[in-house]
């Protein structure tokens, strides 16, 4: 059964498959924008950014806030790390197999190197 955080990363990771969100969230790690500065840097209607920001919104990696008759938005760092926090996990985890996996290979050379040294020395 999956839990909440399984399926709060899930969210997370789907939203940041398109680039479109991605580059809404490098543009918002600089700090909070409104959705309309937000949208005229992007090459589509204010509609399609608004629809972006929906699904960024419902990842948890960015909240918006009505501030008179402007939508502010900002980026949600939590949800962040915990998208680092998982990808670390995992690097480390093959770190770990790749370190264990050189040392392996290098084991094998030696060895393989002093049995050519004993065959060599055969006559």
């Amino acid at each position: 059964m999956l839990n909440h955080r399984t399926a709060a990363l899930d969210g997370a990771f789907r939203a940041l498959a398109d680039p479109t969100r991605r580059v809404i969230i490098e543009r918002l790690s600089g700090g909070g924008a409104s959705v309309s500065d937000l949208a005229e840097r992007l090459p589509m209607s204010l509609a399609g950014v608004h629809q972006h920001l929906q699904v960024l919104a419902a990842s948890g990696l960015m909240t918006w806030e009505k501030r008179g008759r402007v939508r502010w938005c900002r980026l949600e760092a939590r949800r962040l790390r915990e998208v680092e926090e998982w990808v670390l996990a995992r690097r480390l985890a093959w770190e770990r197999r790749l370190d264990a996996l050189a040392a392996h290979v290098e084991h094998a050379e030696r060895t393989a190197g002093k049995h050519r040294e004993r065959a060599k020395r055969r006559p």
